[in-house]
């Protein structure tokens, strides 16, 4: 083996390792601020309590039947503020140190119309970008108005589009639009 090439491969690996570690945060970072809306499927956990394990999709009004706790609100709270919601109120009167563990299973969806291969809705992903929403949807069309991508969050009227770039962030319940190009 030529002894050039093993610095270059050590180098290269470096590089990918940092690369992966980077998207890895990315991802994390999102999930960590991700914040739960109407389509979301998550699951509780009470270790040594299987009778308080739950899966559940989180229904338009945004609350959760829970055992022992009754009716929990948990549109716009993260998974960690579910958690320690849950855990403190399982604590003590029902439990002396519960251990909670709140997951995700399945993020509501986001759309994407226009001049892509196959518009439609798409399982969100942390750490989604406009390009990769675009790959999921099988790319652009050749009429693709490329330059002018817009985005709806999620809760906003159609007029409150922005324009996005392919490396803008997408988040769960946006709709992507993806024009056709005059020119």
């Amino acid at each position: 083996m030529n002894k050039g090439w093993r610095p270059f491969k050590c180098g290269l690996t470096v590089l990918l390792a940092g690369l992966s570690f980077g998207l890895l945060a990315d991802a994390n970072e999102a999930i960590q601020e991700y914040r739960l809306a109407a389509g979301d499927t998550f699951r509780v956990i009470v270790y040594g309590e299987p009778e308080l394990h739950m899966e559940t999709r989180l229904a338009d009004d945004g609350y959760i039947r829970y055992p022992f706790l009754g009716k929990i609100k948990a549109k716009d709270m993260t998974l960690t503020e579910l958690q320690l919601l849950i855990q403190s109120g399982l604590s003590g009167d029902y439990l002396v140190d519960p251990m909670v563990q709140v997951t995700m299973v399945e993020y509501r969806p986001f759309f994407i119309n226009g001049e892509v291969a196959r518009p439609g809705a798409y399982p969100y992903q942390p750490g989604l970008t406009v390009n990769r929403a675009i790959t999921l949807a099988g790319g652009f069309s050749e009429r693709a108005g490329k330059s002018k991508i817009t985005i709806q969050a999620e809760g906003a009227s159609p007029d409150q589009q922005q324009r996005v770039t392919l490396e803008d962030r997408v988040s769960a319940g946006d709709v992507l639009n993806v024009p056709q190009s005059f020119f």
